[in-house]
């Protein structure tokens, strides 16, 4: 074993063969990954729950023979479940509630071998694509301390674009992988609908706006992890179309000459994205082309307002259930003076909801759906700005005060491109291609058809190795040493 290995230089793939051929162990894997967390999070507030102990003792046990065996890793705080580990959403309303189950996705995450090190913060419910929940303040951005993480797992990609850990888990119901992805420089791959489990707890989130997976620091790791966390679990409602092979083997596959349509105009303001965006959005363009696609200007027809209307009349309920569904979880009342005033605004707003009124918003978001279909019949991919603006500073997401709801509309202008997918199901990743002249990253958006993952990843591993990202630094992680072993 080399006692000069730089941990944070690899990506969970690489420790893994490391502690595989027995060059380094998982004990000291963690410990390393441990130490940087105390170096960088004080400044960063990335990390909520430690898990210290609790990792340690199972880097020290029998490992299992599996791909990610003895990487340490982090949950978000939101979602699944870790048995005897506190979750809280974000959220006073449940801090301390300590479920005593796992969920099937942290089962799987442990068979693949990965060591939970902590749990990362989240807004609250995962309402906003920022991460500052009043219960436990701001999480800053690697690349600027003044500027927003985005969210809602922002705790997770601040954590692995600092080199704490080489992927963490992050879910994505309005862009809530590829947001912070795009602010903080590394890779988010949201999945198709339902290609990983949401259950035992819910089958469905959100009628299917939601799903799970990470952000990770290169391509192999985020694919080789959704082979080893999807396909449906017992009593799943429905279920994501199977792969023809195993993702990580569409990483380096050639993906052929694809069908890319760009398009820079924010869906929901109808306006152009920041001239950053349109830049980095324009740059990958002609990168791909220079790799031997075809570019097209082109954008499905959208209404941006009926798509803002409807996707929030659902985010409404949505709020409302989860609401409803921690506390009871939880065996707490909800009572609304412990959560935030745009957290209390959206759950009237759901309650106040008919069903007749959300099932007509959920035909609508379907119908929209169709359409995005039927734009993939003449595209394989469409090439976008992830966000319509740089990493805005934080507090630019705090509610006005006396209208909280307003902060909404603030947040889809800022996050215009991703809730699509959300809607559709479809796959789509940000991929970090460019940086602007004030060193802040800015993500590009790619989005595939229902169930092409594999295209995504062929399209991904081909960028990657044409511009790698991996080496470029934020200043905390180039001005903190990273610990070796």
């Amino acid at each position: 074993m080399s006692s000069v290995v730089d941990v944070s230089a690899l990506d969970a793939s690489g420790l893994a063969n490391l502690v595989r051929r027995k060059e380094i162990t998982a004990v000291e894997v963690v410990e390393a990954a441990i130490r940087r967390l105390e170096q960088v999070n004080p400044v960063l507030n990335a990390v909520i729950t430690p898990m210290f102990e609790l990792a340690r003792t199972q880097a020290a046990g029998p490992l299992p023979d599996a791909i990610f065996a003895g990487v340490p890793f982090l949950l978000k705080d939101l979602g699944p479940k870790y048995a005897g580990v506190p979750q809280s959403a974000g959220s006073e309303l449940i801090r301390g509630f300590v479920p005593q189950h796992d969920s099937e996705l942290v089962a799987r995450q442990k068979r693949s071998g990965l060591i939970v090190i902590g749990k990362t913060n989240t807004p609250e419910f995962g309402i906003l694509p920022t991460t500052e929940p009043r219960a436990f303040g701001a999480t800053r951005n690697p690349w600027d301390t003044s500027r927003t993480t985005g969210g809602s797992s922002g705790g997770s990609a601040a954590a692995v674009a600092a080199r704490v850990v080489p992927m963490a888990h992050a879910n994505d119901g309005g862009g809530s992988i590829r947001i912070p992805a795009s602010c903080c420089g590394v890779f988010g791959l949201k999945p198709t609908r339902a290609r990983t489990p949401l259950g035992p707890d819910v089958g469905d989130l959100m009628n299917g706006l939601v799903v799970e997976h990470a952000v990770t620091r290169s391509v192999r790791d985020s694919a080789a992890l959704l082979d080893a966390t999807s396909g449906p679990d017992l009593g799943d409602p429905y279920w994501a179309p199977p792969p023809a092979r195993p993702f990580a083997d569409e990483v380096g596959a050639d993906p052929g000459q694809l069908r890319i349509a760009l398009s820079t105009i924010a869906p929901t303001t109808g306006q152009p994205a920041h001239p950053d965006c349109v830049a980095a959005a324009r740059d990958a363009a002609a990168l791909c082309a220079d790799l031997g696609h075809e570019v097209t200007d082109a954008a499905p027809p959208l209404d941006g307002d009926l798509l803002v209307q409807t996707f929030m009349a659902v985010w409404a309920a949505g709020c409302g259930t989860a609401v409803d569904g921690l506390a009871f979880q939880s065996g707490r009342a909800v009572d609304l003076e412990r959560v935030e005033p745009l957290t209390r605004a959206l759950y009237e707003i759901g309650h106040r909801t008919s069903a007749s009124e959300y099932l007509r918003a959920i035909a609508l978001l379907q119908q929209l759906a169709r359409q995005i279909a039927r734009f993939f019949t003449s595209y394989d991919v469409w090439l976008t700005p992830t966000l319509a603006e740089p990493p805005v500073p934080v507090g630019t997401f705090d509610p006005p005060p006396g209208d909280p709801i307003q902060t909404v509309y603030r947040a889809a202008a800022f996050a215009a491109f991703t809730p699509i997918c959300n809607v559709t199901g479809q796959p789509a990743m940000s991929v970090p291609l460019y940086w602007n002249a004030e060193g802040l990253p800015i993500g590009v958006h790619f989005a595939g058809r229902f169930g092409d993952e594999a295209t995504l990843l062929r399209l991904a591993g081909q960028l990657e190795a044409a511009r790698p990202w991996a080496n470029r630094l934020p200043p905390i992680a180039a001005d903190t040493p990273c610990p070796g072993t």
